[in-house]
């Protein structure tokens, strides 16, 4: 069942995304060559501490998990695509870090993601990861009253596919609410006009994901969590709350440019 969230409710909503925000404005400056995944996931906790929020993801456990997730963020490393658990391995100069973090704050939720590379970077990662982010910019923009989910999902699949990148199959955006996961589920591929129409209310966490390689295949890594390009080649994961209001979509986790 998809919740219609009254206006105050997406203010609360925009304050716990404010706060995914600036965790991730601290990730990305904080992620440098030789710093450990676990210390970014220690200074995304703090963000969460001074702003009085929880962590949705700590102790999360879907029907998949061998296990409940042990962290606040998950942190994806070169052919990791999502889910990535932090460990003690040090970025490298080139890696290409996809960070997802998500808050509770007053009863509320938040999910988003960013990807970008550690020290020098090479020109096919930029590429990846600036169409990582245009799918994300379609996506948001397809999200207004009178379109359909499949609206968004058809704008995030064409601008990967047209750039030829592969898109895991089964995978994709999500309602967002009390909880960090909620009805409707939001595919990255599909055709337009198609699914739940979209009214003032929606609030939704779109997210593309791209394979370098082209292909869609992906594999389970041996934690049970995280998923790995079956290829080797790289991947990246983009992603807002968004509100599907009368005015326009409105992004509840925008963050401080850099």
């Amino acid at each position: 069942m998809v919740e219609l969230k009254t206006d105050a409710s997406i203010d609360a909503m925009h304050a716990a995304g404010q706060v995914v925000g600036r965790a991730l404005t601290a990730l990305r400056q904080a992620a440098r060559v030789g710093v450990s995944l676990l210390e970014l996931d220690e200074i995304a906790r703090e963000v969460l501490r001074e702003a009085g929020a929880s962590s949705p993801f700590l102790g999360y456990r879907p029907s998949f998990a061998p296990t409940p997730f042990p962290a606040v963020i998950c942190a994806s490393v070169n052919d990791a695509i999502v889910h990535g658990i932090p460990t003690r391995y040090r970025l490298r100069d080139g890696d290409l870090l996809s960070v997802d973090c998500g808050a509770e704050l007053d009863g509320w939720a938040g999910d988003s993601a960013v990807s970008f590379v550690v020290g020098r970077p090479r020109a096919a990662d930029l590429r990846l990861v600036d169409t990582a982010e245009r799918a994300l910019a379609a996506g948001i923009e397809a999200a207004v009253p009178g379109n359909r989910i499949g609206d968004i999902a058809h704008a995030v699949g064409s601008v990967c596919r047209t750039a030829g990148y592969g898109i895991p199959q089964g995978f994709g955006g999500h309602g967002v609410g009390r909880r960090m996961h909620e009805d409707p589920e939001v595919p990255n591929e599909g055709r337009p006009g198609r699914g739940l129409p979209l009214r003032p209310g929606m609030v939704i966490a779109i997210e593309p994901m791209l394979i370098a390689g082209g292909k869609d295949h992906y594999y389970e890594a041996d934690d049970g969590w995280t998923l790995r390009t079956t290829d080797g080649s790289r991947a990246a994961h983009a992603e807002h709350t968004v509100a599907v209001t009368e005015s326009g979509p409105r992004i509840l986790t925008a963050r401080e440019a850099l």
